[in-house]
């Protein structure tokens, strides 16, 4: 377990300086500089800014700068938000970000896995057509247009809830539903066909011969053998679900990090697109890994680490 611990995270930090190359390179190709849209800025000045965040070095200096800024975990200073750094903005807009997207991502897995259940064990029934005409528009239909319309309906419409705005219970409702609808199609689409894969096993059949009852078969053998599938999603799940908050925490006025990653685009502020983008790298790296330990503790035949004889 030890030695596969160690090989893994020689290839999460190798895969993590691939990315944060590419992302560097990729900053640079683009044509211009953070400074190119600021308006009748003397020569001078575009030079003293330049020199202050080390634009004016040549790439490969900047380069091993900003790798050696990263191995110490400095992102350094945004160029738009004067004097703060982005780490100081990641500390601050994360934790809003994470519990958006942690309430979205319970929501998408558990009510998938009902779903999902449901429409197994009613196969080719009306409940099954009806959970699978909802997972179908779920997948088809983006969460930047459902969120106008939750907004429209519950909250102008309806007024049963707010449209905007962070802090209260009530004003994360809306937005994790929105953020959640296309992960929860996945799950329940991902669910119904494990379960429909495994109900037509021998050890099902088996189980159900002995006279074991059928809540006994379905908690038992049936769902814990169905879920791995929904477990190996929970990784890039986790990370496309923060990640896709970016456009929801915009139309809700969120305070998350999607505030600063969008206006970072918008202001080509490099060291903030640079140091998110590698912030969600590690995250989902982070996450995969973890996804791969638990599958011995939800499968005992799967030993994490350990090859076949």
């Amino acid at each position: 377990m030890l030695r596969y611990i160690g090989k893994r995270l020689a290839v999460m930090l190798t895969t993590l300086w691939v990315i944060s190359t590419l992302t560097f390179i990729l900053m640079n190709c683009i044509p211009g500089d953070p400074f190119t849209s600021e308006k009748k800025l003397p020569e001078q000045t575009l030079k003293n800014l330049k020199a202050a965040y080390g634009l004016d070095k040549p790439l490969p200096m900047q380069y091993v700068v900003y790798i050696k800024n990263l191995a110490q975990g400095d992102l350094g200073f945004s160029i738009k938000n004067t004097n703060r750094t982005v780490n100081d903005m990641l500390k601050e807009g994360f934790p809003v970000s994470a519990q958006l997207g942690s309430q979205a991502l319970i929501l998408a897995i558990f009510a998938g896995i009902v779903m999902g259940t449901a429409a197994a064990l009613k196969q080719n029934r009306l409940p099954d057509y009806t959970l699978m005409v909802l997972a179908v528009i779920g997948l088809s239909v983006p969460s930047f247009v459902i969120a106008p319309l939750f907004q429209k309906y519950f909250g102008l419409k309806w007024e049963l809830l707010p449209i905007a705005g962070w802090g209260e219970f009530d004003k994360t409702i809306l937005p994790a539903i929105a953020l959640a609808f296309t992960p929860l199609a996945l799950v329940t689409r991902l669910m119904r066909s494990s379960m429909l894969e495994v109900i037509g096993q021998d050890y099902i059949r088996t189980a159900r011969a002995k006279g074991l009852p059928p809540w006994r078969v379905i908690s038992s053998h049936t769902l814990r053998n169905s879920i791995i599938p929904v477990v190996t999603l929970i990784g890039p799940l986790a990370a496309a679900i923060l990640t896709g908050s970016f456009v929801i925490e915009k139309i809700f006025s969120i305070p998350g990090i999607g505030k600063y990653f969008v206006e970072s685009i918008t202001n080509r502020d490099y060291p903030v697109i640079m140091g998110t983008t590698i912030f969600f790298a590690a995250f989902l790296i982070t996450m995969n890994f973890l996804v791969d330990l638990a599958y011995g503790l939800i499968d005992p035949r799967i030993k994490v680490g350990k090859r076949e004889a």
